[in-house]
């Protein structure tokens, strides 16, 4: 396989890339005699836009799956659509001062990126940041956790975080970072305009320069006996706190 294509597994994951970005799939394979509907679903839509479809045995889509669940589904996907920072300022724009930017400070886990940008996406954001570097990119596994979200709200990688956040400031967009050691709280924030929130990584949380580069630090209140969320949980909470905001208004 090409080094500018993977599998992405999972019927949610394939039926997903046919849907939005049916161009950059190569192939679908689907299990021979499944008899599940959506796999039938799946083999009719890729058919009727001209792409090749072949009926396997369930061990060769263990094969090309990687240990990924699969449900009797794979395509080999183009590499994944991701935006560069320099389209950011566009992005933010269109949002009409109603921007809504996840930023993840060197998110390791692709299930943890894959469940962050399902929660972005259904909760409307604007774009999701990560860095090019020492972080998970986007790859088959977060495809498959995301369920599709990952080919529907766009990904922005940057070289440099603390600039990527500068310039975001420049459009004039809020940048709030969430950290469980201060005192302030998210919903004592005001998420109605641009606002990117940002959040750390596992174990480490926000690296120090980042902190420098946000406009003020929230914590979310845990009045139970936990230090801290899964960033991915994090992410859910906060995304949907500027959501109730936004819809109050």
């Amino acid at each position: 396989m090409s080094k500018d294509s993977q599998w992405v597994a999972g019927i949610n994951a394939v039926a997903s890339a046919i849907e939005h970005d049916a161009e950059h799939v190569r192939e679908v394979l689907l299990e021979a005699g499944a008899r599940n509907p959506r796999i039938t679903e799946i083999e009719g839509n890729a058919r009727r836009l001209g792409i090749e479809v072949r009926r396997v045995a369930q061990q060769a889509l263990d094969g090309v799956a990687g240990g990924l669940r699969h449900q009797g589904a794979v395509a080999r996907y183009a590499a994944a659509r991701t935006w560069d920072e320099h389209e950011l300022p566009e992005l933010v724009e269109a949002a009409e001062g109603r921007a809504l930017v996840l930023v993840l400070d060197g998110v390791q886990d692709p299930h943890n990126l894959g469940a962050c940008l399902r929660s972005a996406a259904a909760a409307g954001a604007t774009a999701v940041v990560i860095p090019r570097d020492k972080a998970v990119q986007v790859n088959a596994t977060v495809r498959k956790t995301s369920a599709g979200a990952a080919d529907r709200i766009p990904v922005v990688r940057c070289s440099n975080l603390s600039r990527c956040l500068r310039e975001l400031q420049k459009l004039g967009v809020w940048i709030y970072g969430l950290a469980g050691d201060v005192d302030g709280s998210l919903y004592a924030l005001d998420l109605t305009g641009n606002v990117a929130l940002v959040l750390g990584g596992e174990g480490e949380g926000l690296r120090r320069l980042t902190r420098e580069y946000c406009d003020g630090l929230a914590r979310i209140p845990m009045p139970g006996d936990m230090e801290s969320l899964n960033v991915s949980v994090a992410a859910g909470v906060v995304l949907f706190e500027a959501v109730r905001q936004r819809q109050a208004m």
